[in-house]
């Protein structure tokens, strides 16, 4: 299957859409290896979009990831607010 222009924009919107909610995402490490964590769409840029992380009480973690990852299944992200997936 090959990932277009257009799937690329409908996954970035829907992301946009979402900016500064609550998210829970599982990413593919690969090898039957999956993370699994909370975080907050921070930020939307035209190639990636970044998951704010809190480590515990005093650390912040910034993630990034790329919207073909959705699209590719390496990164699966599901709104807390309505349990919706992207």
């Amino acid at each position: 299957m090959m990932i277009g222009a257009q799937d690329l924009m409908k996954v970035r919107q829907a992301v946009k859409s979402h900016l500064g909610e609550k998210v829970r995402f599982k990413v593919n490490r690969g090898r039957k290896k999956c993370l699994v964590q909370e975080g907050i769409i921070n930020d939307v840029y035209p190639s990636i979009f970044t998951i704010r992380v809190n480590i515990d009480d005093r650390a912040i973690q910034t993630l990034a990831y790329t919207y073909s990852d959705i699209l590719t299944s390496d990164v699966e992200l599901v709104v807390c607010k309505n349990n919706k997936r992207i």
